[in-house]
């Protein structure tokens, strides 16, 4: 076993001072994965939509470039020179639950990355997926990445269009020879969360805005277990293969009351929401979307989600990628200080 863990750290270090090539770097994941990568001696080049400004990522000595995943004579261009490719741009909203950029991002955006791994030869690619493109299960029987995909009858594109772009890079693999591998991360939480995604919850909690518990449950993973893993796949793994990237599975309720232990916030929820009444909140919700073109506090879709169990287990990942396991109380308090530290909270 000695023998085995020296070998994997020795090939873990092989890439060091090599140019990795970042797109959506300065999301709550891109942040981390390139601060990990730092850690680790790599160069990296951070392709940023023009325009936008890359908060999470300024002081940071990286090469900061702007360009459009969705064109694909900037993913190719701007690429040249480097040995790695991470892919992690995405939209990830769930408003409205329908509409075309989630392909032409999440999907020919991925396309595109394909295209410039391939023509400017590098090593590897590492796509980043969605744990939702498997199957889900309970907590003592947890989905993996052999269960059949469930979750098309949420009739939400993000999640659809992720799994199609998942599929891409596998096939590729199989039919053109691309160097690449899928990680699949689960609910992240974490700092650097500029938007904020998963971090809302966090402040909702902290702010007391969290009226119930839904009945359902996910996988919570510290952010930076996943970036880990992430860098680790640029040497470990196998080429085609997925990867679910996740950590402890906890009903809403179990983590709620975690989180608010690690953020001091006495004040939680009483009581677990009817399905029901949740899923008529969240079409209220949705109705009132499409009137006023403004994302609703929840939508049907959310609320289907919301009240399943989506369970997923990280065995996979922690075997071959060597992917870390932190309670989620790490996270969320790196998060709860660094939305104070810049004007969140």
């Amino acid at each position: 076993m000695d023998v085995i863990k020296s070998t994997c750290v020795l090939k873990l270090l092989n890439y060091s001072m090599s140019k990795v090539f970042v797109t959506g770097p300065d999301g709550l994941l891109g942040s981390n994965i390139v601060r990990e990568l730092l850690d680790r001696k790599c160069d990296v080049r951070a392709m940023v939509l023009p325009g936008r400004d890359p908060m999470t990522l300024k002081g940071l000595p990286i090469e900061v470039v702007y360009g459009d995943i969705t064109k694909k004579e900037d993913v190719i261009e701007l690429s040249k020179g480097c040995d790695f490719f991470i892919n992690v741009a995405a939209i990830t909203d769930m408003w409205p639950s329908r509409g075309e950029i989630y392909f032409r991002i999440n999907v020919k955006g991925t396309e595109n990355a394909i295209e410039a791994v391939l023509a400017n030869k590098m090593k590897r690619m590492v796509h980043i997926g969605s744990a939702s493109s498997f199957g889900y299960g309970t907590i003592e029987n947890p989905g993996n990445e052999t269960t059949p995909f469930k979750s098309a009858k949420y009739k939400v594109d993000y999640i659809e269009s992720k799994k199609l772009g998942q599929e891409k890079v596998i096939q590729a693999v199989k039919e053109r020879g691309l160097p690449a591998i899928v990680v699949c991360p689960t609910f992240m939480m974490g700092p650097y969360d500029s938007k904020p995604s998963s971090g809302a919850m966090i402040i909702a909690i902290i702010k007391g805005k969290m009226p119930a518990f839904s009945s359902g449950g996910k996988n919570w993973v510290y952010v930076k277990d996943v970036s880990r893993g992430v860098c680790n796949a640029l040497t470990l793994g196998r080429d085609g293969e997925a990867y679910i990237l996740g950590g402890e599975n906890l009903t809403y309720v179990d983590a709620v009351k975690r989180i608010s232990v690690a953020v001091g916030q006495k004040k939680i929820p009483r009581f677990v929401a009817p399905d029901l009444f949740l899923k008529l909140f969240g079409l209220l919700g949705t109705i009132s979307g499409a009137i006023t073109k403004k994302a609703p506090a929840l939508t049907i879709n959310l609320a289907k989600i919301a009240c399943d169990g989506h369970y997923f287990s990280p065995k996979k990942a922690i075997e071959e990628l060597r992917m870390p396991q932190t309670p989620i109380e790490v996270g969320v308090k790196e998060a709860h200080q660094w939305f104070i530290d810049n004007g969140y909270l």
